[in-house]
Order: structure tokens, then C-alpha cells, then sequence
């Protein structure tokens, strides 16, 4: 008679189809991730070509947060798919008029480059750290939701309010706060607290998103003092 697994055996056997699950989960974020950068940066060169207005941009804008929520609600069917390039290529897309404007300044080109490459050691370097670590930051949930609140407070304020010390210290502070996103996204992956490859997506495009254009402020900012 063929002797049942010891609970042991079943444990392991447990955490392995867990990790098997995670590493799976893993693989589609950042191979969705990757090409959905792509997709955004192409569309981001297309109106910068056709040199769009600025309030073209903003419907994008718009558009694209019109188009996160139909994302979240078609992200567990194969339609999600085709939404979720629909969102990032408006959003890539509405970068256009602002990546224009720093083309025009005598390092414009090299403030772009360097935002880019910025963005890139950010969300590598705190992506390998998690990944390695396997830490939990689930913990900083609440601080980063409290950021993003009164980081949007902020934004408004600024809107009616020419104050460039002020604009720099809060492009310093979403940058921070993506960092922590960065984190905390990553860190729901490897955990489980995220199983669906696309919302997982979403949340570290919009991460490197913010990171990018605010990278990009502060750098402009400091080159012209």
C-alpha cells in the first residue's frame, strides 16, 4: 500500500508551485513591462514629430486615465492586453510637447538622456534589491498612499502658484515617493500580494513613469540656476 506524503513533503511541495507561480507572474510583469516601454517611447517619438499642442497632450492625459480603470477591469481577460497598450501608448504619447521643450534647450538632449538613464539605475537597482533580499516592504503601503495624497495637493496648489523652489521640492519628493512605489510593487509580486501580470505592469509603468518625468524637472530645474 503506497504510503501518503509526510506533511513536510506536502509543505515543500506547496512552496514550490508558489514560487513556480511568482516566478511565472514575474517573468510576464517585466516582459510586458519591457514592451509597453517601447510602445511609449514610440508613441512619445511620433508627437514629438508631429510636434502635438499641449492641449492634445492633456486629452492623452486624459484618455489614458480613462483608460487605466477600463485596464484594472479587463486585466483577468486577454482583452487587458490590448488596453493596457492602449493606456501607455497615451500616456507615452502626451510626453510629445514636454520632451519637445527640453529639445529646444541647449542640453536638452543630454538632460533627456540623463533622466532616462537616472530612471533606469532607480528602478533596476531597487528591483534587484527586493528580488534578492525577498524582503516585504507591504509595510510602507500607508506612508506611500499618504505621499501620493498630499503629493496631488500639492501639484494643485502649484498649478495656481509660480514657485519654482517649491516645484523642485516636490519633483525631489515624487521621485522618492516612485522610489518607494518601486519597492513596494516589487515587493507584492514575490510576495503574492500581486497575482495578475498585467495590474502588476500597470503599477511599475506608472512608477517608472513618474519617476522619468520628475527626474527630468529636477534636472532641468538645477541646470538652470
Amino acid at each position: 500500500m503506497a504510503q501518503s506524503p509526510s506533511p513536510f513533503v506536502r509543505e515543500q511541495s506547496a512552496d514550490a508551485g508558489l514560487s513556480i507561480s511568482t516566478h511565472r507572474v514575474l517573468r510576464n510583469t517585466y516582459a510586458l513591462l519591457g514592451m509597453t516601454l517601447l510602445f511609449s517611447a514610440a508613441m512619445a517619438a511620433v508627437t514629438m514629430a508631429l510636434d502635438i499642442s499641449r492641449m492634445a497632450a492633456l486629452g492623452m492625459s486624459i484618455g489614458g486615465l480613462v483608460m487605466l480603470f477600463v485596464v484594472n477591469r479587463l486585466a483577468d481577460s486577454s482583452k487587458g492586453l490590448i488596453a493596457v497598450f492602449v493606456f501607455t501608448g497615451l500616456l507615452g504619447g502626451a510626453l510629445g510637447p514636454m520632451l519637445n521643450s527640453y529639445m529646444q534647450l541647449a542640453n536638452g538632449p543630454s538632460l533627456i538622456m540623463q533622466a532616462l538613464g537616472g530612471t533606469a539605475i532607480v528602478f533596476f537597482s531597487l528591483s534587484a534589491y527586493v528580488l534578492t533580499t525577498k524582503k516585504d516592504f507591504s509595510f510602507m503601503g500607508g506612508f506611500l498612499m499618504v505621499g501620493m495624497i498630499v503629493a496631488l495637493i500639492a501639484s494643485v496648489a502649484l498649478i495656481f502658484f509660480h514657485a519654482p523652489a517649491a516645484q523642485m521640492a516636490l519633483s525631489a519628493g515624487i521621485v522618492l515617493l516612485m522610489s518607494g512605489f518601486i519597492l513596494f510593487d516589487t515587493s507584492r509580486i514575490i510576495h503574492g500580494g500581486e497575482t495578475n501580470y498585467i495590474r502588476a505592469t500597470v503599477s511599475l509603468y506608472l512608477d517608472i513613469y513618474n519617476l522619468f518625468i520628475h527626474l527630468l524637472a529636477l534636472l532641468g530645474m538645477s541646470s538652470d540656476d
